[in-house]
């Protein structure tokens, strides 16, 4: 009996951990948006520059106690100049992108970005795609055109701004190339406080260059993403994955662009179109079949 309440602890942990941690990666979205919608009249509450060097600094100096905690021991951490290079260009071009993208077209773009980038490295790397996994590839990439190419009166919506959609396209690269360095290390808390610290050049010279036009809103947005839906979720999300396979983590995430959508939604007034729940459909359907007939293989391949 007690072990079975055991398990049933750990379950309800695990849970909680994964919608504290999805909900924070949603939650990025939301604030950067809300930090760099300009109103109707007057600038947005912070500059796009700024918003990442804040955001940086915020999230590293929330997990500083996580380096304090290594007693100077960060090669260990397996840090490399590549993940700090990744998250580096992820982080700008992110906050560039949703100076015009909506909270949910901007994580549903990044979200399938992420995806197609890390299988396209296991097909680089000799990974079998597979006809079903290859299938929900190219569903999923269909989604993204859908989304982002003009369609005129078809399914009706409005259109993406070319500009951030090629923002935010590259910084779905750079997230999955991050990912893709940091993967297998068996301490990945402490490799995105090392990772995060040793951006914060990146965040001087950002605050060099922006145009520091900011208020008092726009730094607490631009804070709270770093510290607590930046540094806090990841260290989170690490603490949850204990409980998830890889492909149930993966599937997981794809609830990420849905609550960034629903916050948009709730928190900026953004208007759901046929043509942007079309192209969920689309990108999230067809990665979780991909995600699925990649496990079967790997399941079958064990046997």
């Amino acid at each position: 009996m007690e072990s079975a309440d055991g398990r049933g602890v750990g379950a309800v942990k695990v849970a909680l951990l994964t919608i504290a941690s999805v909900t924070a990666f949603a939650g990025n979205s939301v604030l950067c948006r809300l930090a760099l919608l300009a109103p109707e009249e007057g600038p947005a509450p912070i500059d796009p520059l700024s918003f990442t060097a804040v955001r940086l600094a915020a999230g590293a100096l929330a997990l500083s106690p996580v380096l304090v905690a290594t007693r100077g021991q960060w090669r260990e951490a397996g840090a490399s100049w590549g993940g700090v290079a990744a998250l580096s260009a992820y982080a700008v071009a992110f906050s560039l992108s949703y100076v015009t993208l909506p909270a949910g077209i901007g994580a549903l773009l990044l979200f399938g970005l992420v995806q197609i980038t890390m299988v396209g490295a296991g097909l680089f790397t000799g990974e079998r795609l597979g006809l079903v996994r290859g299938a929900g590839m190219l569903t999923a990439a269909g989604g993204v055109v859908l989304l982002v190419a003009p369609t005129g009166d078809v399914l009706a919506g409005t259109d993406v701004d070319p500009r951030g959609a090629v923002l935010m396209a590259a910084a779905g690269v750079a997230w999955g190339a991050y990912s893709l360095a940091g993967r297998g290390q068996p301490r990945p808390v402490r490799l995105t406080a090392l990772n995060f610290a040793l951006c914060l050049p990146l965040a001087a010279l950002l605050l060099v260059l922006s145009s520091r036009e900011w208020s008092p809103e726009g730094l607490l947005l631009a804070a709270a993403s770093g510290a607590i839906t930046s540094g806090a979720g990841y260290a989170i999300w690490y603490a949850a994955l204990s409980g998830h396979t890889a492909t149930s983590a993966a599937i997981v995430q794809l609830t990420v662009p849905v609550l960034a959508a629903a916050g948009g939604v709730v928190w900026l007034d953004e208007a759901v179109t046929p043509r942007s729940v079309a192209a969920t459909a689309l990108v999230l359907g067809g990665v979780a079949v991909a995600l699925l007939a990649g496990a079967r293989h790997r399941a079958t391949a064990r046997r």
